[in-house]
């Protein structure tokens, strides 16, 4: 039976890159060890195939195989989920199906992409996919990035499909996990889906963080968060502004190829994407590099929190 994700859908959950080869294929080999590299610095769970995962620049089949490689990686010692963000219900069931059959623990359901949806078809599309398998379902609300805004009232609509357990915010209004809770006690896990705004979204009440800077920062990522919970603000604050200047690359939106360089940079993978995405220009790189080479001069020593491997 699968772990309840109310206990374990909690702490920094990276949204892992896809990394490629020359030719831009899937280069599973090295998606692994970018995940290995991410459990040996403690993350508690992953996001595979997310937006940071270039969902949508991928088959159906790379996602699977991306889905395999991180089940065999992890070997259960952390929750995996997985993007879900696809053209409309039919084919989002098809890969929920698809999703449950290789094993992992959850699903990450964003609105239909390319069409902005009404409200009432945005919550048949989440209705229709909760329903296509047993896994438990966060629902991604990302207005920016995909103009279809999941309103508090319209997750309030969505209590009575059981398989829809938590929403990842990354509207930055961090009212609506107040809103959220107000309606609807703790029927539904809240995390912050938007980097800069973690620690606001942690005080508030999200129990989770779908990040995308903990890519780059695992460490700094989880002890963040870590403090935040345990109340050692002066702490956390340390943390927190030393890590903003890259926190706001989560916001952009180039958000995945600012933060495929910075994994670059450390040693963690390459700043290879695919199209549409293309590589960061001169200025731009020159600047992300800038931002990184002020981090890394003042990368602060790490309070103990009781980081350790996933093991």
């Amino acid at each position: 039976m699968a772990a309840d994700p109310r206990k374990t859908w909690q702490g920094v959950f990276p949204a892992v890159t896809t990394q490629f080869r020359s030719d831009l294929s899937v280069d599973l080999e090295a998606t692994g060890r970018t995940i290995a590299g991410l459990l040996r610095d403690g993350v508690s769970g992953l996001i595979m195939c997310g937006t940071v995962g270039e969902n949508t620049a991928l088959s159906r089949n790379e996602k699977v195989a991306l889905l395999e490689v991180a089940r065999d990686v992890v070997k259960g010692r952390a929750p995996i989920l997985s993007g879900v963000a696809e053209y409309n219900f039919m084919l989002g069931a098809e890969y929920a199906r698809e999703a449950e059959r290789v094993g992992i623990d959850g699903l990450m359901v964003m609105p239909a992409m390319v069409y902005a949806a009404k409200p009432r078809e945005t919550i048949e599309h989440f209705r229709r996919i909760g329903a296509a398998s047993d896994l438990p379902i966060m629902i991604y609300n990302n207005p920016p990035a995909y103009r279809t805004d999941v309103t508090p009232e319209m997750l309030i609509g969505l209590q009575d499909v059981d398989t829809i357990v938590a929403f990842k915010e990354s509207s930055g209004d961090t009212r609506r996990l107040i809103d959220v809770r107000n309606a609807t006690g703790d029927r539904f896990i809240p995390f912050c889906g938007l980097d800069d705004v973690v620690v606001e979204c942690l005080v508030i009440g999200a129990v989770g963080w779908v990040s995308g800077l903990s890519n780059v920062f695992p460490q700094e990522g989880e002890t963040l968060f870590r403090l935040v919970k345990a109340g050692r603000m002066e702490e956390a604050m340390k943390i927190y502004d030393w890590f903003m200047p890259l926190l706001h690359l989560d916001a952009r939106h180039d958000l995945v190829q600012a933060i495929k360089l910075c994994e670059k940079i450390m040693g963690r993978g390459t700043d290879l994407t695919r199209p549409p995405r293309l590589a960061l220009d001169a200025a731009e790189t020159s600047a992300i590099h800038a931002i990184m080479d002020k981090a890394l001069a003042a990368r602060p020593n790490l309070p103990d929190v009781g980081l350790k491997a996933v093991a």
